[in-house]
């Protein structure tokens, strides 16, 4: 689950390395997100000469969590870090590449060309 504060590993070649959760989108009072939901960020550390700059603020998905993800045939995934990808406002990514696993109910939230980039889908 990620809320307010939370900093997340960027999976994708923007140029961002890290960001830092300020808002989730998707409600009034909604204080958690969790795969697939977006999520307002501030730019924490960049890739020198990229077109991101640290303290941009950018929307982003979540592509990983380390809490537990319950899938309806009862089983349970968790992933090693915490992490996103940066998207315009027309809900596509900003970068090229998407590093790492992702989990497969970033489709189902509509994400079809993440989840197309990636490399594996578990």
């Amino acid at each position: 689950m990620i809320q307010q504060e939370t900093e997340l590993d960027v999976a994708d070649n923007s140029g961002a390395k890290r960001v830092k959760c300020f808002k989730v989108l998707k409600g009034t009072r909604r204080r958690y997100a969790r795969v697939g939901d977006v999520i307002v960020c501030s730019v924490k550390e960049v890739d020198p000469k990229s077109s991101i700059k640290k303290g941009d603020v950018v929307r982003a998905v979540i592509v990983r969590t380390k809490g537990a993800i319950g899938r309806p045939d009862g089983s349970v995934l968790k992933f090693y870090d915490n992490s996103c990808v940066l998207i315009d406002d027309k809900l596509n990514p900003k970068g090229t590449r998407i590093f790492g696993p992702i989990a497969r109910e970033l489709r189902d939230s509509g994400f079809i060309k993440i989840s197309s980039l990636a490399p594996e889908v578990i």
